[in-house]
């Protein structure tokens, strides 16, 4: 059996303020989606393939960096579409034949400090569960907006979502098969919509979402004293 990682990359840099992509950024001398990829390279230990989502428009980019960076990781792209649903559903649909393969992994190209542990806690519990996902806690107050009212939430009962978030491979394609919904919020939510219970593995804070330059800067410096 094998594992599948589909990583989506499909940001702009608009937020970020960048000339260029934030997944192209340099993290500790290469760009961020590189280290991305290697994290689940190196947690397969090179058994586990990888499935890279990007814009059109970017793909001569990134073609171009991985020549500059001699990147040689074994990899597969393809286009992504208007929303991180469409993208992961052009992933999924390129897979083919799901014969043989076990877990299928959704991981955010931004996030390239997943930890090896990380991976493979969600990983294993995907195989044991179905679904799986990794939260952390709350250390903010939270409040709940309506118009110009709002009320404080109980931050107990609420849990950030990270990726990646795994699946068994035929129920993660079964419900793909449903039709886009705007309040898709990530692969979780599709699956639930589709009627399957989703298990909720430990996160890791320092599995940061790149979208801010601070962020970057924080990025920078847990990689260095890692």
């Amino acid at each position: 059996m094998r594992t599948i990682a589909i990583i989506v990359a499909g940001g702009s840099g608009t937020r970020f303020g960048a000339e260029v992509p934030k997944q192209f950024l340099e993290l500790g001398g290469r760009p961020i989606l590189m280290r991305t990829i290697e994290a689940f390279w190196e947690q397969g230990n090179g058994s586990l393939d990888v499935i890279v989502t990007l814009p059109a428009d970017q793909m001569d980019l990134w073609r171009e960096l991985c020549d500059k960076y001699a990147f040689a990781v074994a990899h597969r792209v393809v286009a992504g579409g208007k929303t991180r649903w469409h993208s992961v559903k052009n992933a999924l649909d390129s897979i083919g034949d799901p014969a043989g393969v076990d877990v299928i992994a959704v991981h955010d190209g931004v996030r390239p400090l997943a930890s090896p542990d990380l991976i493979g806690r969600v990983l294993e519990a995907a195989r044991r569960d179905g679904a799986a996902i990794p939260v952390v806690m709350l250390n903010d107050s939270v409040r709940q907006v309506d118009g110009e009212e709002s009320h404080a939430l109980d931050r107990s009962s609420l849990r950030a979502v990270q990726t990646p978030q795994a699946f068994d491979a035929r129920l993660l394609l079964e419900a793909y098969e449903q039709h886009y919904d705007p309040t898709f919020t990530d692969d979780a939510s599709v699956v639930e919509r589709a009627g399957h219970r989703v298990t909720l593995v430990d996160g890791d804070p320092a599995n940061l979402k790149i979208t801010r330059p601070m962020d970057l800067a924080l990025a920078e410096y847990l990689l260095k004293n890692a």
